[in-house]
């Protein structure tokens, strides 16, 4: 069991004010963020084909669930996230620059390690904008994440008018940090410590460039080598004080070109991926030069809240050592 719960920890919330306050935050935030980025809602698959290589294949290790419909004949895989897969759909859709999506993901990652902030089950708003290929900087990426970070207070505020009992207390200043920089700032610290203590300075935190190997011969944490471009992407994070320790809401970036793509997938001893059309088409210039991310939606109601445990935001499967402790201690898990 890898979860810690407060001495003395009682939510301010009760039960139906909890499930009232999750499709609060959900509705609200969802709006915000659309008009903020220029985003329009569109469907999205719960599975694709495992041949199509659109699935997200995250840190490479995760082995995604898989089955065979008996009257399709064909092997499916349930996503991990959708982050190729949208760069696709704003080529299908004709969505043009400046303009992007947004869609409820729905997730299940078996391997995940389960504690207060990681479940088996996994929803989020993926989104993904066009962009230009200028826009291709660091200087776009700090924008956007900033609409972001502003969308987040906004609904904060509005949920604390809701419930008054609402105690939590967010940064409105967000600080950018490089990966690499931590490590002199906090030498003899992993990546985890790191976070930690640049959250426990600066509370509200975006660290940039997650993937490639830094100084100390190790990434800040794995990605995937085919979506995200590792110079021009990060991690939202916030300090959390329940918990005392840092809290990622997002991970987002703008995403590989043509030259990026092959360079990393080289690093990662991944060209074989380049049999796979969406690959193809980015080194072909077909598809369109974007930005985008995945926000985590029960992540964001636990933070927003001040929930101790992610399972008191969603309902998933736990490990019967967890339930025994949770209840135990008074918490309760949906």
């Amino acid at each position: 069991m890898s979860i810690f719960l407060p001495e003395g920890y009682k939510s301010s919330l009760d039960l139906y004010d909890t499930q009232s306050s999750i499709s609060f935050i959900k509705a609200t935030f969802e709006a915000k963020l659309s008009v903020a980025l220029h985003l329009k809602r569109v469907s999205a698959p719960l599975f694709v084909e495992k041949a199509s290589g659109l699935n997200d294949d995250l840190d490479g290790k995760a082995q995604a669930v898989n089955f065979v419909a008996p009257n399709i004949n064909k092997e499916c895989v349930i996503v991990h996230s959708l982050a190729k897969w949208k760069r696709m759909a704003l080529y299908n859709y004709s969505f043009y620059e400046g303009n992007g999506l947004y869609t409820d993901m729905n997730a299940i990652r078996k391997d995940e390690k389960l504690d207060n902030l990681h479940s088996i089950y996994v929803d989020q708003w993926d989104w993904e904008k066009v962009i230009n290929k200028s826009q291709r900087n660091l200087y776009y990426l700090y924008e956007t994440v900033g609409r972001i970070h502003q969308c987040i207070l906004e609904t904060l505020d509005e949920l604390k008018k809701k419930h008054p009992s609402v105690t939590t207390q967010l940064s409105r200043q967000l600080h950018f940090f490089n990966a690499e920089e931590l490590i002199r700032m906090y030498p003899g610290l992993d990546a985890k410590e790191r976070e930690r203590e640049v959250c426990r300075q600066y509370k509200a935190v975006f660290i940039i460039g997650i993937g490639h190997v830094l100084s100390d011969g190790k990434p800040h944490d794995d990605r995937a080598a085919d979506y995200d471009d590792w110079n021009l992407n990060g991690d939202l994070l916030y300090y959390n004080d329940l918990l005392d320790n840092a809290f990622e809401v997002s991970s987002m970036g703008i995403r590989v070109d043509e030259d990026s793509l092959v360079r990393q997938l080289k690093i990662k001893n991944e060209e074989y991926k380049m049999q796979y059309k969406y690959h193809q088409m980015i080194v072909n210039k077909e598809l369109p030069y974007t930005i985008g991310g995945g926000i985590g939606e029960s992540r964001l109601c636990m933070l927003l809240m001040r929930k101790a445990h992610i399972g008191e935001v969603q309902s998933s499967i736990w490990d019967d050592e967890t339930l025994s402790y949770c209840k135990e201690k008074g918490v309760i898990i949906l």
